[in-house]
């Protein structure tokens, strides 16, 4: 079965009109150039994440996504 990365589900979630948190996070993420794109790996993402997205103001944003993304793909 054929699973989507992770960034391109959230790719699906950008919103220029008043954003969410999790859409606010899905269009900066879009801005960078060196996120895991392909990744479908929590861990791989999440230590990224920490480490270099400023643009992220809690990782319980990235959680919420992830979840969203888990839910859609089941």
């Amino acid at each position: 079965m054929y699973r989507q990365s992770f960034y391109h589900f959230l790719m699906t979630l950008r919103q220029p009109n008043k954003p969410s948190e999790v859409e606010q996070f899905a269009n900066n993420a879009f801005f960078d150039s060196a996120f895991p794109k392909q990744s479908q790996r929590f861990d791989e993402i999440s230590h990224y994440l920490e480490e270099n997205a400023d643009y992220l103001p809690a990782m319980s944003i990235f959680d919420d996504a992830w979840q969203m993304y888990i839910d859609k793909m089941n």
